[in-house]
């Protein structure tokens, strides 16, 4: 699958337009519960969960577009929803949401001649969620 279309919501605005990366991680702590019964092999269980969505945007400093907006949301939690490709969610489409906090924002970053562009991570607030429908 080539990523051409794919979407993103940040706080019930579609982000899309101004979107060059999305990447959602999620992971679950490993907890040894390994004993003397466990023969010499180590035994793990699943503790806290967590999560980090990374965003590419082409940066828009233009009233009320992408910097002014983010720059609101900053420190705060909003919802989020990503998908593969902005087509209608479905079994071959499944949407992610949940919570991020708006830890950061690099409004400038850049060389001489370079696409005004913010690479940024925020971590998740709650659960992830997956749906098809």
């Amino acid at each position: 699958m080539v990523l051409t279309a794919s979407y993103l919501s940040l706080n019930g605005v579609d982000r899309s337009s101004s979107t060059s990366k999305i990447e959602l991680a999620t992971e679950v702590e490993e907890k040894d519960v390994t004993t003397f019964a466990s023969l010499g092999w180590v035994e793990l269980l699943g503790g806290l969960k967590s999560g980090s969505l990374s965003c590419g945007f082409k940066q828009d400093v233009a009233d009320s577009a992408l910097d002014d907006t983010m720059w609101a949301l900053f420190g705060t939690v909003v919802p989020f929803e990503v998908r593969l490709s902005n087509a209608a969610v479905s079994a071959n489409n499944p949407k992610y949401t949940g919570s991020v906090l708006i830890k950061e924002w690099k409004p400038i970053g850049g060389s001489v001649g370079d696409v005004a562009e913010v690479e940024v991570e925020f971590p998740t607030s709650g659960a992830v969620t997956r749906a098809e429908a």
